[in-house]
């Protein structure tokens, strides 16, 4: 049985389509298998090769497969889900779903806030002195967001790039500074990708992404605000309304 039935009212694409969907999503087909060549597929599932081309369209549209020029059609890395119920950080979340984290500070900087929205978000006063980093967030060496992060640099004297490198913030945070989280609040807005956060993400510029803000507070003290840029076709945020 191929699964194409050519005497069902659903278009023969949209089958084809429904099948490779089924198979990605069993893990039939693994993220970066590579897909067979269109003449194949005509072959096994017995359609035209317009069929196949207009199933491929809907598959890169819909973040199933993605085109590497001369060399083929392949899968996509799957989405990653994150449920936004509880305090969650970028290293925890990959690790509970067996990728490998890590991060690239690529700007690393003492500096004295000369900016009202941010002396706004952190409550301090102009020209109080900040940590400003900027991060590459990857998981199994594939870049999925681009952070910015400013935290209050008299609670967080002498934290270093090199530990933002080896170890996850807020582990430091707790180890180093004997920080007690205790609400952190995000906003997401949909945005498209810059080309300078295009070469860090290896994204196409103007692809979809979200840009999250987050405030992480102290008892009733912001010690961190982080602007992200989130790779839309890597997470899938999920809301549990009660």
């Amino acid at each position: 049985m191929n699964g194409i039935n050519k005497s069902s009212r659903l278009p023969l694409y949209y089958q084809l389509v429904d099948i490779i969907k089924e198979k990605i999503e069993s893990n039939e087909l693994a993220e970066h298998d590579k897909l067979p060549p269109e003449r194949e597929l005509c072959e096994i599932y017995d359609v035209s090769r317009a069929t196949v081309r207009q199933a491929m369209k809907e598959l890169e549209i819909a973040g199933y497969v993605y085109k590497s020029h001369g060399k083929g059609t392949f899968v996509m890395s799957k989405k990653i889900k994150q449920d936004l119920q509880k305090f969650y950080s970028f290293t925890t979340e990959m690790e509970k779903i067996g990728k490998k984290p890590s991060s690239q500070v690529i700007e690393f900087e003492a500096i004295e806030c000369n900016n009202n929205k941010i002396a706004a978000k952190m409550g301090c006063k102009l020209d109080d002195k900040l940590y400003k980093f900027k991060r590459l967030r990857l998981a199994d060496n594939e870049p999925m967001m681009l952070e910015t992060t400013y935290i209050p640099l008299a609670r967080f004297q002498g934290i270093s790039k090199a530990q933002l490198e080896t170890q996850p913030m807020y582990t430091i945070f707790s180890e180093q500074f004997n920080v007690k989280i205790t609400m952190a609040e995000e906003s997401f807005v949909p945005v498209t990708i810059r080309e300078d956060e295009a070469l860090f993400l290896q994204a196409i510029p103007k692809s979809p992404a979200l840009m999250v803000e987050r405030l992480t507070y102290e008892g009733n003290t912001v010690i961190e605000y982080t602007v992200g840029i989130v790779r839309g076709d890597k997470f899938k945020y999920r809301v549990v309304l009660q």
